[in-house]
């Protein structure tokens, strides 16, 4: 019988964002507090009130081979780039079965998307507009379905203990994790691929994030733009990409003599029951999912020494989690260096949570905290300690650390991870 309590932790890590086409390159700017906000080219944006996002540092069509990209949404070409990566990284040389380290039937897959392939489904209808019916690629249902990056994973490394797709809007990354360590902690699979992706970066979402009033409009500085807890921030950037992990049972990992980079402690979920697209303003929501989390697992407030906040640049989200985390933490926050990686990233929606579960990691293994950038006059409400513009060390001996995401509809997720 297989224990249904097991330990869980990261054995591979993999990315591609707009800071770099990989893990590495992606620390490397996060370190540098490199921003990968540019200006929108072309003259299907010229017209929109928001000209920039963070676009993607590696076109993936280009790095996958073109009969194989063709049939991917741009978001399945993000996660299958990042999930190669976590893949080797934990040292798996093949498809499970191939690779005699990890049985197909013990492997499980949970890739997530906000949206899904929402640029094959807008571009297949300008298709089917100008050039008829005959000529809609047969490939655009798996395409732009929201489940296509995770099932264009499963198939690459053969998974077959399952292959899921969380939604829920900007949480969904973050909960594709925590949907990963129940899969292990509950003994249904021993490793589990995880994580979130998205690819956004057209003109109808933008327009329709701009009407929203959620978007930052500072189109003459593009790499100031996202600017997370500064007095002048004025709403989120897009940004694309994928983050990836490989989690896996601490015993099969031993067996197999892998490298660990941290123990996953696991999750706290809630839901506001507010709003559809507005935070709950007193951090409510948030709050029960951190009580929620601490509820769950054996984490102290006052083991957490590092944060990587949702923060995605908007008047009021940057101060309701800052309240709930006080609410939580209470005088234990201000020892947890927080920072803000959307300030360098844009926001990925659903590929958020995967994308700062890496940057997370990497803080905790590397014990250096990533900067948040931009803030020229922190906002007065922000009541905590924010690692601003350059990186800061981590304490040494057990740390822990926490990773916020929230998404539109009231969800929230927060991940807890442990140093190993």
């Amino acid at each position: 019988m297989i224990p249904t309590n097991r330990t869980v932790v990261v054995t591979g890590i993999g990315a591609t964002t707009p800071l770099g086409g990989d893990s590495a390159s992606t620390w490397e700017g996060l370190m540098a507090g490199r921003s990968g906000v540019k200006p929108l080219e072309g003259e299907r944006f010229a017209e929109l009130p928001v000209r920039i996002a963070a676009l993607a540092a590696v076109d993936p069509g280009e790095v996958l081979p073109r009969p194989l990209a063709r049939k991917l949404d741009r978001s399945a070409q993000f996660a299958l780039i990042a999930a190669r990566e976590a893949w080797t990284d934990a040292g798996f040389t093949g498809k499970a079965g191939e690779d005699e380290k990890i049985r197909p039937e013990r492997l499980g897959t949970v890739i997530a998307s906000g949206i899904g392939g929402v640029i094959t489904l807008l571009d297949q209808y300008d298709v089917l507009k100008e050039k008829g019916v005959r000529r809609v690629s047969p490939h655009t249902v798996p395409m732009l379905m929201p489940n296509g990056p995770a099932a264009n994973v499963g198939l690459e490394v053969n998974a077959q203990a399952g292959v899921h797709t969380p939604v829920s809007a900007c949480a969904s990354g973050a909960e594709a994790i925590g949907y990963a360590v129940e899969m292990i902690r509950t003994g249904r699979a021993d490793v589990v691929v995880a994580g979130g992706t998205e690819a956004a970066i057209h003109p109808l979402p933008i327009a329709a994030f701009a009407n929203m009033m959620a978007m930052s409009k500072s189109n003459d500085e593009p790499e100031k733009a996202s600017r997370p807890y500064d007095t002048a921030r004025d709403g989120f950037v897009l940004g694309e990409g994928a983050g990836v992990v490989v989690l896996e049972s601490a015993e099969h990992a031993a067996a197999r003599g892998a490298r660990v980079y941290c123990e996953v402690l696991g999750q706290g979920l809630s839901a506001d029951a507010h709003h559809i697209a507005q935070p709950e303003p007193t951090g409510r929501g948030i709050a029960a999912a951190m009580r929620n989390l601490l509820d769950s697992t054996d984490l102290k407030p006052s083991e957490v020494v590092h944060l990587n906040a949702h923060a995605t640049s908007t008047p009021q989200g940057d101060i309701a989690e800052i309240k709930a985390l006080r609410k939580v933490l209470g005088d234990d926050l201000d020892h947890v260096a927080i920072s803000a990686t959307k300030s360098m990233t844009g926001h990925l929606l659903g590929g958020a949570g995967g994308i700062e579960t890496v940057a997370t990691v990497l803080a905790l293994y590397n014990r250096m905290a990533p900067p948040t950038i931009n803030i020229d006059h922190l906002d007065d409400a922000v009541e905590a300690d924010v690692v601003r513009d350059k990186p800061r060390p981590l304490p040494e001996g057990p740390i822990a650390a926490i990773n916020n995401s929230f998404g539109f509809g009231g969800h929230n997720v927060v991940l807890a991870f442990r140093s190993v």
